[in-house]
């Protein structure tokens, strides 16, 4: 009996849901930089930001990172290091890494889709975008609609959220079975004639009205085909799998500092957390290390993905900054030259007065 509803209301209600939607959308939207342009390439910056990222937080790092890579060639011209700075503060430094590479894996094969697709077929923007690195298919997608209004789902975890309510799925989203039932369902209901507009409301709905907790359901635009709301499961969804158990490091740094504030920092190069980001010298062991009594120090305790970090800094003042290998020495006014991890924020922020 539950196939057969869940059937008939998406093929009965799928218009009356585009309506409705676009209706809420168009009262209730935010206005962002990013949808007042069809530049993919603003687009695909907005999308990486996004992806682990609120928009409040983004909005700013999206500004400062387009005025000064404006458009892909910029990008794909600077260095490394330059765009990783620009990143700072944002983690998941993966994502800045992949678009510079991205960029000038794009530019190299002439950038068709970021300056002239007139002429190219939707599967061929499509395809050419899922090519990029760190580019899946909801970017993908994001990108052919929004830019192109091209009839591909947008895939984010307010839409995936918003699916599994309207439809009462249990299936646990983020799994490989999960992923390919929830893209039919948006297949399903992707509005093809208006695939923008509908994107956009539906990424906008979940992040608004559909929230994870507490959604306003009573006054919900779409409460009346929601199975959710209909079997009093709402809070339960959407499912997702369980979770990985974190691994606990231990960090021990020592800020060297001279009476002329020059200090030292170190360049992570290993294929591991923060690669090619800056931070200051460090014993990684299995316990926080003692230091002595009346020695400025702050701990800190930082959650990635898969790890949970327990760091300790500490400031040591030298008359002359020891010989670390690998660690150059700076001032400390020019700290802001160089791409820092969060971590590393955190703990600059409680301790630069104490320098």
């Amino acid at each position: 009996m539950y196939i057969i509803y869940c059937t008939f209301a998406r093929i009965l209600n799928r218009t009356w849901i585009h309506s409705r939607l676009s209706q809420w959308y168009e009262q209730n939207h935010r206005v962002l930089p990013w949808r007042e342009t069809e530049d993919p390439y603003r687009i695909w910056v907005s999308e990486i930001i996004l992806q682990q990222t609120r928009v409040n937080q983004g909005l700013e790092y999206y500004m400062r990172f387009v005025d000064r890579f404006p458009n892909i060639q910029s990008l794909a011209a600077a260095n490394e290091d330059e765009v990783l700075r620009y990143w700072q503060g944002l983690g998941y430094y993966s994502r800045a890494r992949n678009m510079h590479r991205a960029a000038q894996q794009m530019v190299q094969q002439g950038a068709e889709v970021f300056s002239d697709a007139s002429h190219l077929s939707p599967e061929t923007i499509f395809r050419t975008l899922l090519s990029m690195p760190g580019v899946g298919e909801y970017t993908a997608g994001a990108i052919s609609s929004f830019s192109f209004d091209l009839p591909y789902p947008a895939l984010d975890g307010n839409v995936y959220r918003v699916l599994a309510r309207l439809y009462d799925c249990e299936i646990a989203f983020d799994t490989t079975q999960g992923k390919k039932h929830f893209r039919q369902l948006a297949e399903e209901l992707l509005d093809r004639e208006h695939p923008r507009l509908f994107n956009s409301a539906i990424m906008e709905f979940g992040a608004l009205h559909c929230t994870p907790t507490s959604p306003d359901c009573d006054n919900c635009p779409i409460q009346d085909c929601c199975l959710a709301h209909a079997h009093h499961t709402v809070e339960l969804l959407p499912v997702r799998k369980p979770r990985t158990a974190l691994r606990d490091r231990y960090l021990n740094y020592t800020i060297y500092c001279t009476p002329d504030m020059r200090i030292l920092l170190h360049q992570r190069t290993d294929k591991d957390i923060w690669q090619h980001l800056y931070e200051f010298p460090l014993v990684e062991s299995d316990h926080l290390l003692e230091v002595p009594k009346g020695v400025p120090t702050i701990d800190l305790t930082h959650i990635l993905s898969h790890q949970r970090l327990h760091a300790r800094f500490h400031i040591k003042k030298v008359s002359e900054l020891p010989q670390i290998p690998h660690t150059i020495i700076i001032p400390f006014s020019a700290i802001d030259d160089y791409a820092l991890s969060r971590l590393t924020l955190r703990a600059l922020e409680a301790l630069t007065s104490r320098l």
